[in-house]
């Protein structure tokens, strides 16, 4: 099976993590190993990078793309969160970079077969890590009424997530939900009228997003790793994140706020008194965004951002 995917901001990726040869990198997300062929051109002959997906597909692939440098990398099936038990297993105190892409690949879309597309009649499964224990039926089948609400609002931000949750207790009360076009059908009917086809987006969209963050529990491993990662690199080692929607970006911005040394006092305080240390430079005074060729190329990179830190 091919690992379907295409690196986004690619360029802009290789350029801020500032690749050199003989340099430690870590790839925390390999998807289809683009990035991860990249850095190893920049970094080889004796650079080193150590690259980590949840997901055995990904590994698979990257055992086979990556087979050129094979003396320069170590692959590891495991999640990023993992990245300080890894590089204590490889005896490496620090590093000069880390790439975390927070993006779904196309193979997750198009051919894993685990459900996590609408327009897909798939199991209902959404794990990343096959190995994991929740699915995404098991989620979907047995949460009461107000947690899935809650779920689809607060990952999903979804505004008729009330009327989505009843429609789906409603419906697994008379037969189980196993698969991701049932799903998108009860989302698409709890929606009345014409409301759930005169929105940019299909209706189960965000839905189904919600799901898969809640499966994986992507916003709280998130949360975990920036809380550690600049402590994995060496003065001047760069940090990219590569994030697709807004919780995701809310999270990286506010702790690479904390990391500049910013104040995180209340308004109302008359003095700071949170004392934050600056510990990080940002590289851009903006958050960076796909060019218009690369989202005309490829329509996944639309919602990209890319916010890069140097360790001082």
């Amino acid at each position: 099976m091919s690992y379907k995917h295409i690196p986004v901001m690619l360029n802009e990726v290789v350029h801020y993590l500032n690749c050199r040869p003989g340099k430690i990198y870590a790839d925390c997300t390999l998807g289809g190993s683009g990035h991860a062929s990249a850095i190893l051109e920049k970094i080889v002959p004796d650079g080193i990078l150590i690259g980590i997906d949840q997901d055995k597909d990904a590994i698979k692939n990257a055992k086979r793309i990556l087979k050129p440098y094979e003396l320069n990398i170590h692959l590891f099936h495991d999640n990023f969160v993992n990245l300080p038990k890894i590089l204590s297993h490889l005896n490496i105190a620090a590093i000069d970079g880390i790439l975390l892409d927070l993006g779904i690949s196309l193979h997750h879309l198009e051919s894993s077969g685990r459900g996590f597309s609408f327009r897909k009649d798939e199991p209902l499964d959404m794990r990343m890590n096959v190995e994991s224990d929740t699915t995404a039926e098991e989620l979907i089948n047995t949460m009461d009424e107000e947690s899935l609400a809650e779920i689809f609002y607060k990952y999903g931000e979804e505004r008729r997530a009330r009327k989505i949750a009843r429609k789906i207790v409603m419906v697994r009360k008379k037969e189980k939900i196993k698969s991701s076009k049932h799903l998108a059908e009860i989302v698409c009917r709890a929606i009345p009228g014409k409301s759930s086809f005169n929105r940019r987006i299909h209706p189960a969209t965000r839905v189904f997003m919600a799901v898969r963050i809640a499966v994986n529990r992507e916003l709280d491993i998130l949360n975990s790793f920036m809380e550690t990662a600049v402590d994995l690199l060496k003065p001047e080692g760069r940090f990219c994140v590569l994030s697709f929607h807004s919780l995701e970006d809310r999270i990286v911005k506010k702790k690479i706020k904390l990391l500049e040394g910013k104040c995180i006092c209340p308004p109302a305080l008359p003095m700071c008194v949170c004392n934050k240390t600056r510990v990080v430079r940002s590289l851009s005074k903006k958050v960076l965004r796909p060019t218009e060729e690369e989202i005309a190329a490829n329509p996944m990179a639309r919602s990209a951002k890319l916010r890069a830190i140097e360790k001082l």
